[in-house]
């Protein structure tokens, strides 16, 4: 087997060995030099990186402005009943669905991002507009069907493009920061959407909530337009670093895993990746998982409305949204940080799934407004251990990129059957306690909690496997190890 399809740990090892002698920063001028480009090097991606958020607050608007406008006239103007607006929402995740995995495999293959992705974005925001036209169900169905056809290109995306810059312990931070963008838009896409169907309903003869879908719309096509001169592409292919910079960036990656991303580990092109994701059982145990905990986030797609269940305003109502998702920017800021520092991910992603689960118990046990208002930032701190799981996604999967571009799009692809699912647990029949659904989000957490232990413990064996590999070779210095 050639060194090109190796991309097993023991393979990693054997390479480590035979070119691991030689001084790797003497073409930097020492160690020391090495350091500070790397740190310069670092910050110039970051600050390219950063607009991600800003893409990602607008994508998670301009999919969820609906709950927004259900409070505000949407179903009842669109005529929607029983379970349309239910639909409405779960269609969109088809085309989610569909799209990720042939969009992953496209973007690793063109190798611009910079292009891609704000294409995609222009592309949705111009059908976020068009939904504020639409007059029925039906043209509400196709414009969300398109949408999530259109958005689904952002996310995995974004992620495969993140795994290409950072090493396994930087990672873990910048996926928090990459997902505080979509905990962000639930606390200020709520108070965007507060301003914007208190102030103009009935501006030029058009209903509030088609202002809601028009502004969002056009700040999307803005904001992408920007993207296409900050976006980085990959190391290999973007032009604004120097030959020493674009140099490091790469041999980081080599030394993070101990073998090339991109050279030394392709062969057989992006189907060899598809065929090697497909496989691998690890791929779809982890995407069962992470489904079970989109199922069990469910709540996010109807916060408004469970926000509004504490008796006040539409407008409160909205407002109220925002200081949960607040929280949890920082609690995720913080979880994922640690992790990252102590190089451990099972613990961290299942401490808030607790937190949840016990949000979840009080808000099925009383209706008193205060309770009830805790439990919401409870549940909604859930996300921070959702976060660390698309890092130990990541982790997992190190090589070749083929490969972990697929497993990637596949574990969020699949995952999306949750969002799917979890639109139709939340039906007003159920409200307001909605002690049903809060049932189902705790059985589902709990699934993926006994789940993740178990692929814990399948890593766990296989580090093991490696260090008796390491005593018997006579090899002082670990090479790769998984992160559990």
């Amino acid at each position: 087997m050639s060194i090109h399809e190796k991309s097993d740990p023991e393979d990693v090892q054997e390479f480590e060995e035979k070119h691991g002698r030689e001084d790797p920063d003497a073409k930097y001028g020492g160690h020391e030099a090495r350091l500070k480009l790397e740190k310069k090097l670092l910050l110039k991606v970051d600050l390219r990186m950063s607009i991600l958020i800003f893409i990602y607050i607008l994508n998670y608007i301009d999919r969820n402005n609906a709950g927004a406008a259900r409070v505000h006239g949407f179903e009842e103007d669109l005529h929607l009943e029983g379970q349309e607006f239910a639909t409405l929402l779960s269609i969109l995740y088809v085309g989610y669905i569909i799209m990720q995995i042939p969009s992953n495999m496209f973007l690793n293959w063109v190798g611009k991002p910079s292009l891609y992705l704000p294409a995609c974005m222009i592309v949705w925001g111009t059908i976020s507009c068009l939904t504020g036209i639409t007059k029925n169900f039906v043209g509400a169905l196709l414009t969300r069907f398109f949408l999530g056809f259109v958005e689904a290109a952002f996310f995995p995306g974004a992620l495969f493009l993140i795994s290409k810059w950072y090493k396994r312990d930087e990672i873990g931070l910048r996926t928090a920061i990459l997902y505080c963008g979509n905990i962000i838009s639930n606390a200020f896409g709520s108070l965007m959407a507060s301003g914007i169907l208190s102030g103009m309903n009935g501006k030029l003869g058009h209903s509030a909530w088609r202002w809601l879908f028009y502004i969002e719309g056009a700040l999307t096509i803005f904001v992408a337009v920007i993207a296409i001169f900050v976006l980085p592409d990959f190391p290999s292919t973007t032009k604004w670093l120097s030959p020493l910079e674009r140099e490091l960036a790469m041999q980081r990656m080599e030394e993070d895993v101990g073998v090339g991303d991109q050279g030394e580990t392709e062969e057989g092109g992006q189907i060899r990746g598809l065929i090697l994701a497909i496989k691998d059982w690890k791929v779809w145990w982890m995407s069962l998982a992470l489904t079970a905990q989109v199922i069990g986030l469910s709540f996010n797609a109807y916060f408004p409305t469970l926000s509004q269940t504490m008796g006040y305003s539409y407008t409160i109502s909205l407002v109220l949204c925002a200081p949960p998702f607040i929280f949890t920017t920082i609690v995720a800021f913080i979880v994922s940080r640690h992790s990252d520092k102590t190089g451990e991910r099972y613990y961290h992603i299942i401490g808030p799934f607790v937190f949840g689960i016990i949000g979840y118990i009080i808000a099925i046990s009383t209706m008193n407004t205060a309770a009830r208002y805790v439990s919401l930032f409870l549940m909604a701190q859930s996300y921070a251990g959702f976060v660390c799981m698309y890092a130990w996604m990541s982790n997992s999967f190190p090589r070749p990129p083929s490969k972990r571009a697929v497993a990637l799009a596949l574990m969020n692809a699949f995952s999306q059957l949750g969002n799917v699912a979890g639109s139709y647990i939340w039906p007003k029949t159920w409200g307001p306690s909605y002690r049903y659904s809060y049932a189902i989000c705790i059985s589902n957490f709990g699934l993926s909690i006994i789940m993740l232990w178990i692929f814990r413990q399948h890593l766990i064996s296989i580090n093991k496997k490696l260090d008796e590999e390491d005593e018997r070779k006579g090899v002082q210095k670990k090479g790769f190890r998984y992160l559990i």
